[in-house]
């Protein structure tokens, strides 16, 4: 079975202002790395809109209908210090939990063993009732939501490799005993959640924070000794990663010093995981990663890893 690919040129006309570091330029990259020769294979797919009741298992609708509300039809609205949205906004960020609860609905018809979901804005900052970091909607939670609800998935996991913790994620998973997260990201950085000792209410969250100027080798033995283990004795019936690649050595919002390398291998580890204990099910979402040819080689290299899984 093929990999999927969801991608949508709306992901890359998500509007934000001159000089932003989330700019449509980091769909471009995206996008270009993955139009090329070694990338025919995959099955491209276009994105639906995530439906209210979809967003809603994860979003209030109090929240949900305060971001449709304000998604302006001209000019620019603000929802945080560096959250914006313009008139193609929220059609990207519906797209972006929809292309991930659509390739769940793949995955559990035995139509692909995963997908990646090439999508901005990112979400996993985005907290049940606000929206920050860049982040609208969490489709990393959505589609874990989805799975259960959908197709009776009752074990769903999100593991997150980006530089910054995923406190949208971890919010929504907190007191919730069947949902796990699993991040490793810079410490002290945004949003200054993520301790190790912050575990969730059912022992369902697992940190490994890093420290500014740490490389490959400190990530593979957080992910190796800690993180991967968790995830594996969780026994999830799906796994979704967040893929950020802004822990990349060239990344100007990170500290950190990974490489691709370091991405494929977290890939295959993850994917290995998936394979014992989930039935191969695995999908990921684009999160962070600002420097352009950097972001589009770990991609490349990300995917690349996927069709090899």
């Amino acid at each position: 079975m093929k990999t999927l690919l969801y991608s949508h040129p709306i992901f890359g006309r998500h509007e934000v202002p001159p000089g932003h570091v989330e700019h449509a330029g980091r769909y471009a990259a995206v996008d270009d790395a993955l139009n090329a020769e070694e990338f025919a294979e995959l099955d491209r797919r276009i994105p639906p809109l995530a439906s209210a009741e979809q967003i809603e298992r994860v979003h209030t609708p109090m929240f949900r209908k305060v971001v449709e509300e304000n998604a302006p039809s001209e000019g620019l609205a603000q929802f945080d210090a560096d959250t914006f949205a313009g008139p193609s906004s929220l059609e990207a960020t519906l797209r972006a939990a929809g292309g991930a609860c659509a390739a769940v609905d793949a995955l559990y018809a035995g139509e692909a063993r995963n997908a990646f979901v090439a999508a901005r804005p990112p979400g996993h900052h985005a907290e049940p009732e606000r929206a920050m970091g860049f982040c609208f909607f969490n489709g990393a939670a959505v589609a874990a939501m989805h799975a259960r609800a959908a197709h009776g998935a009752k074990r769903v996991a999100v593991v997150d490799f980006d530089v910054h913790h995923g406190n949208g994620t971890e919010a929504a998973f907190w007191h919730d005993e069947y949902a796990f997260y699993a991040s490793s990201h810079e410490w002290p950085q945004y949003p200054g959640t993520g301790r190790k000792s912050d575990r969730g209410a059912y022992d369902n969250i697992a940190n490994a924070p890093l420290a500014t100027g740490d490389d490959g080798d400190a990530f593979r033995r957080a992910w190796g000794e800690e993180l991967l283990p968790a995830l594996s004795d969780f026994s999830p019936d799906l796994i979704i990663i967040s893929a950020g690649f802004d822990a990349h050595a060239a990344d100007p919002l990170g500290g950190l010093r990974l490489t691709e390398d370091d991405f494929v291998w977290a890939t295959a580890e993850i994917a290995a995981v998936a394979q014992d204990k989930a039935g191969g099910r695995l999908i990921s979402i684009l999160e962070g990663g600002y420097d352009l040819p950097a972001l589009g080689r770990s991609a490349a290299a990300h995917v690349k890893a996927l069709m090899a899984a």
